[in-house]
């Protein structure tokens, strides 16, 4: 199950995820908004954040206009490793090394066929479980 959230910014990459999901049989939560009308994006990051600490959810892709609030505002919640990612280089490594469960894009920074490459490297690269890359993670945590 994947948490999706966004703001106001985030909301037409957001539905074209949704989408995307959709066709690749990825069953989803969305957790907001639902239109391009202004709203404060700590609410929608904390909504999918919390549905993945919690295990409601396995993983979380949240979208805002450039992908940096609402990834600082998601890691500000325990057991959260958000990760801004602008390119599959990144979702990559931020899987393998850092095991993030959430990615963060900008839906005013990355153009939509690029966040899609971006969101199924995220979903299907796994965590490397490396002993070093483990520490590393143990030592964020506390």
């Amino acid at each position: 199950m994947i948490g999706i959230g966004c703001d106001h910014g985030g909301y037409e990459l957001k539905e074209a995820i949704i989408k995307h999901l959709k066709e690749r049989n990825i069953e989803y939560m969305d957790f907001g908004c639902n239109s391009e009308d202004a709203v404060d994006y700590p609410e929608y990051a904390k909504k999918t954040a919390y549905a993945v600490a919690e295990g409601k959810c396995d993983k979380g892709i949240l979208v805002c206009g450039t992908g940096i609030g609402i990834s600082i505002a998601a890691n500000k919640i325990k057991g959260i490793r958000a990760a801004l990612c602008t390119d599959c280089f990144m979702a990559e490594a931020t899987r393998l090394h850092n095991d993030a469960n959430i990615l963060a894009l900008g839906g005013r920074v990355v153009g939509q066929g690029l966040a899609l490459k971006i969101v199924d490297t995220f979903l299907d690269t796994e965590f490397s479980n490396d002993e070093r890359h483990i520490r590393r993670i143990n030592m964020i945590e506390d």
